[in-house]
């Protein structure tokens, strides 16, 4: 048996990430693992589980390395197919449940998948799929669905009638693991290959040694499973500290986020701040004294100032606010909990390094500069599958290129300003959207705000922003005005929106982050004769 791996410098020749979770937590019988909509599954339970997926895997004839598409809810067969198939050495390529029948067509012939593992509720969107890509599916495995005459098999019945593998597939720290798509805001989802040791990087880093998560945390995640801050928060983090996870199938709404902070008494919550600023202008927003949190966590976008305080006010805990990415599979820039500066992403996670960058490459080294942001650490995917220009692109030798714009303060705080393409110049100055949107945030009118760059009638960049009213129904041309002034008076003058618009939501993605491209596409058609 291999050695249980603990706060390793580097990792042994043989690894893999499954293996090591099961030994990890040999001891730990009925305790609770995951808590889903249906019940609980404990450590025991799971560690079989895993094993008896891996043995059927492999049955079905899926060979080491080929693929099996995982299009489950979150729930407690999710944990069991994917890391069943990492035991096995079988890649899970985990994907979005909100995707459209062309996207999971385009995902079945680019990873050539040879199973699918899907919730009943999204067979018909796959079968639609699968008539329309070019590769043929070898097996098909439906959750919380019974067998129903037809070739599907339900997943828990086959599961049932398999003999545990007692043997995982001996992996390096280096092989392929999983796969996880880019959202694909510009062209074709990208297919991330990660690896085994990403998995526990991540986990060591920044769940354990940054977060300080522990055996006694009882955690939930508005962001699902197929995400990679997801994976981290309600999969590998808790499992290396033997903690439980709440799992949860359905949208996550304020009203079903508050039932799982309230009934299960959630000690470490993570979420976004879309789903925060929901949960803020509520009216069913619970108590302090009805919940049990101890801390909380934020990705996706950066954290306004103004939203976590509000939320630390009320709850009496801090939102550890970072940034990560599916590139680097979760946060790399971070807000440490005993030193929560709002209004920042924090510092460098120890274990990665960071840099800004100029235009044309040069590191910045100065206070106050916007740069390009580069990491470099541990948890890099491989590559994007079958996609050289994007891989060379993104991964530049030992850095990844995040894509994101920030400002490091004079005290080493990093200050997030926008993403590369949302930057805007005017009048030969930048100016960050974000800025500017967290600035509109601050008003106590405002719930929402996205600025993007429209032209004037003399063809020149100015800002407008678009903003959603706690109230609706209170929006006028006054207090249009109003907000102008207050982001000049806080801003320079360069920055305020020289238009305003109020409408009743902002264009989002799957995972709540403003698709700002959305609104310049609808203002671009507005121009249009």
């Amino acid at each position: 048996m291999d050695p249980i791996v603990s706060d390793a410098s580097e990792l042994p020749a043989r690894f893999n990430f499954a293996h090591h979770l099961l030994q990890l937590n040999q001891g730990r019988g009925n305790k609770p693992a995951f808590i889903d909509d249906h019940g609980s599954l404990g450590y025991a339970d799971l560690a079989h589980s895993i094993q008896r997926c891996a043995a059927g895997l492999l049955a079905l004839g899926i060979r080491r390395e080929e693929r099996v598409l995982l299009l489950m809810q979150d729930c407690n067969d999710w944990p069991v197919a994917f890391l069943g198939a990492l035991y096995a050495g079988i890649i899970p390529v985990a994907v979005n449940t909100m995707l459209t029948a062309d996207d999971y067509a385009y995902m079945l012939a680019n990873s050539r998948a040879q199973a699918a593992l899907v919730s009943a509720s999204l067979l018909p969107v796959l079968k639609e799929a699968m008539a329309k890509a070019p590769h043929e599916l070898q097996a098909l495995l439906v959750s919380q669905g019974a067998d129903n005459g037809t070739t599907e098999k339900s997943f828990s019945h086959w599961l049932a009638a398999q003999t545990p593998h007692p043997q995982c597939a001996p992996n390096t720290p280096d092989d392929m693991a999983f796969w996880l798509y880019s959202s694909g805001s510009t062209g074709r989802p990208k297919g991330t290959v990660h690896t085994h040791a990403n998995l526990y990087w991540t986990a060591q880093l920044y769940g354990k040694n940054l977060l300080g998560l522990t055996e006694s945390d009882i955690c939930f995640s508005a962001a699902k499973l197929f995400f990679a801050y997801g994976l981290g928060n309600g999969l590998s983090f808790p499992l290396t500290v033997g903690a439980t996870t709440v799992l949860m199938a359905e949208r996550a709404t304020p009203a079903a986020i508050f039932k799982r902070l309230v009934n299960y008494k959630t000690s470490v919550y993570f979420g976004a701040p879309t789903g925060y600023a929901g949960m803020l202008a509520s009216p069913d927003l619970p108590a302090r004294e009805q919940t049990a949190l101890r801390m909380c966590s934020s990705a996706g976008e950066a954290l306004p100032r103004e939203l976590g305080e509000r939320f630390t006010q009320h709850f009496g805990v801090s939102i550890v606010d970072g940034i990560g990415s599916t590139e680097m599979l979760h946060v790399y820039l971070s807000n440490h909990p005993n030193d929560v500066r709002y209004g920042s992403t924090g510092k460098a996670v120890p274990g990665y390094a960071l840099e800004l960058r100029d235009e044309d490459g040069r590191v910045l080294t100065g206070a106050g500069e916007i740069g390009d942001l580069y990491i470099k650490g541990p948890s890099a995917a491989l590559l994007y599958w079958a996609n050289r220009s994007k891989t060379r692109e993104t991964f530049q030798g030992e850095w990844t290129k995040s894509g994101d714009k920030y400002v490091r303060d004079a005290d080493g705080y990093y200050i997030y300003s926008g993403r590369g393409d949302d930057m805007l110049k005017i009048s030969g100055q930048y100016v960050s959207p974000f800025e500017v949107e967290s600035t509109l945030q601050q008003h106590s009118a405002v719930l929402e705000a996205a600025v993007i760059g429209v032209n004037d009638e003399n063809g020149l960049t100015r800002s407008k922003a678009f903003v959603v009213l706690k109230e609706p129904g209170t929006a006028t041309a006054q207090l249009g005005e109003e907000l102008k002034a207050f982001v000049k008076a806080r801003l320079a003058a360069v920055k305020y929106p020289r238009q305003l618009e109020f409408v009743r939501e902002l264009p989002k993605t799957a995972t709540g982050k403003i698709q700002r491209f959305r609104l310049r596409d609808q203002e671009a058609q507005k121009q249009t004769p």
